[in-house]
């Protein structure tokens, strides 16, 4: 099992920030310190403490920055990056961004969104939460007071989930997905057959939709709560001030 980072991203709102870097190498350190740690580094450091000592990258919008910083982060992180080219990273949603992993996908992965502050006990729930048939185990928080903009999961129990999406009612919701998947090798063909369809549908849409579809195909999508811990999905300047709270913890 590898790691893999979906990082590329613009994140327009993280202005000017992101004018020069892609979102996931937004510092989240003290602000106004240039060698502050970002959210890949964060990503790339919870990944080494479970053992993960190859990552793949998905880089889009400003991977020159990305590149210019991968053999320091493999230095630093004691893992090999591989960095995978989003070559439509400025024109479609994340569905497409998944697919270009999809060889990577068959080696197994804990996948995490290169805009998720989160503390490492998030990937060691999802590893203890494997070795019962699972193919893919979603990271879920049950805790926190979902509204309209979160990705919100609907589960049944013995069944997995039932749907996936950020239009909902947030009271129907049994969590909020945090943007951490384990994706067991063996589910890696079905899922990428699947983000396909979902893209080719539609290029704006989420891999979330492609694991809705998978859901629709009678694939069962498990979950994992992950406890009341701290973590934040940076899309805003006020995410990205929760971070630095937060990173600061870990």
């Amino acid at each position: 099992m590898i790691g893999l980072v979906l990082a590329a991203g613009a994140g327009r709102r993280l202005r000017p920030y992101t004018d020069t870097l892609p979102k996931a190498l937004v510092p989240v350190g003290p602000e106004g310190d240039e060698e502050s740690l970002t959210v890949l580094d964060l990503t790339l450091g919870n990944f080494a403490r479970v053992g993960l000592t190859e990552v793949a990258v998905v880089v889009g919008y400003r991977k020159e920055a990305v590149y210019a910083r991968k053999e320091a982060l493999e230095a630093k992180y004691g893992v090999t990056l591989t960095l995978i080219d989003n070559d439509k990273a400025e024109e479609w949603n994340n569905a497409y961004s998944l697919w270009c992993a999809r060889e990577v996908l068959k080696k197994g992965v804990i996948l995490a969104n290169g805009d998720t502050v989160h503390p490492v006990s998030v990937e060691q729930t999802l590893l203890a939460a494997r070795g019962n048939g699972q193919k893919i185990i979603l990271a879920l928080d049950t805790v926190k007071q979902l509204a309209d903009e979160e990705m919100k999961v609907v589960v049944a129990d013995g069944k997995g989930v039932q749907k996936i999406t950020k239009l909902m009612d947030p009271a129907e919701a049994t969590g909020e997905y945090i943007g951490v998947t384990l994706i067991e090798a063996e589910a890696a063909e079905e899922l990428a057959d699947a983000l396909r369809t979902t893209f080719e549908r539609d290029p704006d849409l989420y891999y979330e939709d492609g694991y809705q579809e998978l859901v629709n195909r009678g694939f069962t999508v498990d979950v994992a709560p992950i406890g009341d811990v701290q973590w934040v999905e940076i899309d805003n300047h006020d995410d990205l001030a929760k971070g630095r709270t937060i990173a600061c913890q870990y």
